[in-house]
């Protein structure tokens, strides 16, 4: 490969880059008012070129993001064209006109100009606690369509040269709950993309605006480049595996997923031919979406340390049949599109297994099991909305146990801490930790779930959970056993405890408790082959029973 940039200089610019996005990253986190975002770092930052290919993404970005903001960008050139200006500034969330993947995740982009040109875009999406609609949070189950989901934004110019449509933010803020709340993420999203622009440009003006553009240029076709070399490692051949949900939530059940990976050469086709149907329920993927979970998974596998960028898109060719759940279309529900797409990842990765044992994870806990809170705080008379996603266990490895209580797959934000729960909101964690016997027993052994026990102090809120892997065990590979299930229990104050639905929405009472519990996740290979020393280590460290351990581990 030729280049009329040296390597040194290339692997400087790039590094800038990551640092500009880096710096941008930690501007929203600490200047944002929701805990989803300063504590639980639930957004993601990157750097556009002006053909709209994205360029550089912030190292604590999450990976379902990186389509979202490549569907932005693109709507927005498309929308805008040559009418865009410094100092504009563009928002978007919705899946199916603005490229986003579900409606909390409000989306910015803000032009970088040099010298009157338009030489790259600088965008930001964060999850947003609530953006309206039929439930408090935004998040839950049973929801039939978009417009329940959240006030739906097309592309639109919320700044122009600098000066904010204070109009059109009035109007955004008069559709969501907590408008304060949401005012002090907005801004801070603001923020993140000036500094940004401010930086991009500094880059520019310390190379030159020809070599940064040649950096574009090579960043991506080195991506692509590399991508590909390690598709070409992969035996060819044929690979397919399929997969459900366990509901959409209101009529559906059992969801397939289907998928048919054709690989020859450095060419590698994901065919999800054969997928259900797109469903009543919010579990619809748009096709954003579906190539998050394509690009992850194989990526992880392949290549963890490759960049994501356009380079990484390109490589790849996917096929998601138009209305089904892996391709939706308008007026599709789809706020709880993170858990379908652990599922498609599941997919992904149980078809690479075939043709990659060693690199392939068993089944992780598959779901974003997500618990919203919402009321009135009774000390301040305030509404509050408290939302978090709870992340589980981590598939065991071939050479490795799978990791306890951690976001695996598509998203990587942080359990959010009981400290911060209990000074921010009027509820009590009455527990916090492992769920027992939950990690599949094998060779390796799968990861544990997370429990977590909540109590409203004083008030009565609602409390709406929505969970996957409830019913359908994480699998193992290669004789390893499933992990445990997750569940919602209801605790009366009489110690009474009920088990709720996998979507479920109801009444909280003070004096009440609900326990989330997530899944855990498969493990790999037969159980006999554990060594004794990992077997003593199991049963001594208390998040296995003796019962469980004289199951499986029959010695």
């Amino acid at each position: 490969m030729t280049s009329s940039i040296d390597p040194i200089t290339l692997e400087i610019v790039w590094n800038g880059l990551l640092s500009v996005t880096d710096e941008c990253f930690i501007t929203l986190m600490r200047s944002a008012y929701s805990t989803n975002i300063k504590e639980r770092h639930d957004h993601s930052i990157a750097i556009a070129d002006a053909k709209g290919r994205l360029i550089a993404q912030s190292q604590g970005s999450l990976p379902i993001h990186i389509s979202s903001m490549t569907g932005l960008i693109a709507a927005l050139l498309a929308k805008y064209g040559d009418s865009i200006e410094e100092g504009d500034l563009f928002l978007a969330n919705d899946p199916h006109v603005a490229g986003g993947t579900h409606l909390p995740d409000l989306n910015f982009a803000m032009p970088v100009f040099e010298d009157g040109r338009l030489i790259g875009l600088v965008a930001n999406i964060a999850h947003h606690a609530d953006v309206g609609g039929a439930a408090a949070g935004s998040m839950s189950g049973g929801l039939n369509e978009i417009w329940k989901e959240g006030l739906r934004i097309p592309v639109v110019r919320l700044m122009r040269r600098g000066q904010l449509a204070q109009e059109l933010m009035d109007i955004i803020l008069l559709n969501m709950r907590l408008p304060e709340e949401r005012k002090g993420d907005i801004n801070a999203q603001i923020a993140a993309c000036r500094l940004g622009v401010e930086r991009l440009k500094a880059l520019s003006h310390r190379y030159g605006l020809g070599t940064l553009e040649t950096a574009f240029d090579e960043i991506v076709s080195r991506s692509t480049a590399r991508m590909r070399a390690e598709i070409a490692k992969i035996p060819d051949g044929r690979y397919a595996f399929e997969d459900v949900l366990d509901d959409d939530g209101l009529e559906a059940k059992d969801v397939r997923f289907k998928l048919v990976i054709d690989k020859s050469g450095d060419r590698i086709v994901f065919d999800w031919t054969g997928s259900d149907p797109q469903v009543p329920g919010n579990v619809n993927l748009t096709f954003n979406a579906t190539q998050s979970c394509v690009f992850f998974g194989l990526k992880a596998v392949l290549d963890p340390d490759l960049p994501n960028n356009q380079g990484v898109l390109d490589a790849v060719e996917i096929i998601a049949p138009l209305g089904t759940v892996v391709n939706c279309v308008a007026p599709a529900a789809v706020a709880l599109r993170a858990n379908t797409c652990q599922r498609g990842i599941d997919v992904v990765l149980g078809a690479l297994a075939q043709a990659l044992p060693d690199k392939v994870i068993a089944a992780a806990n598959g779901a974003n099991t997500s618990a919203v809170f919402a009321g009135n705080d009774p000390e301040t008379g305030r509404p509050y909305v408290y939302l978090e996603t709870l992340g589980g266990g981590m598939g065991a490895r071939a050479t490795k146990d799978g990791k306890d209580g951690v976001q695996a797959g598509i998203t990587n934000t942080s359990n959010l801490p009981v400290e911060a729960i209990e000074m921010e909101y009027p509820l009590r964690v009455l527990a916090y930790g492992f769920v027992e016997d939950s990690g599949g027993a094998g060779r390796t052994r799968g990861g544990l779930g997370i429990r977590r026990i909540v109590t409203p102090v004083g008030h009565r809120c609602e409390f709406s959970g929505v969970g996957e892997r409830f019913t359908h065990r994480p699998w193992g590979l290669f004789g390893g056993e499933p992990g445990g299930t997750g569940r919602f229990v209801l605790v009366e104050p009489s110690g009474a405890r009920r088990q709720l639905a996998n979507k479920v929405r109801m009444p909280l009472n003070a004096g009440e408790s609900v326990v989330v519990e997530t899944p855990g996740a498969g493990g790999y290979g037969p159980p006999d082959e554990r060594t004794a020393d990992a077997v003593a280590e199991d049963l001594g460290s208390g998040k296995f029973t003796p019962e469980f351990m004289a199951r499986h581990y029959r010695r």
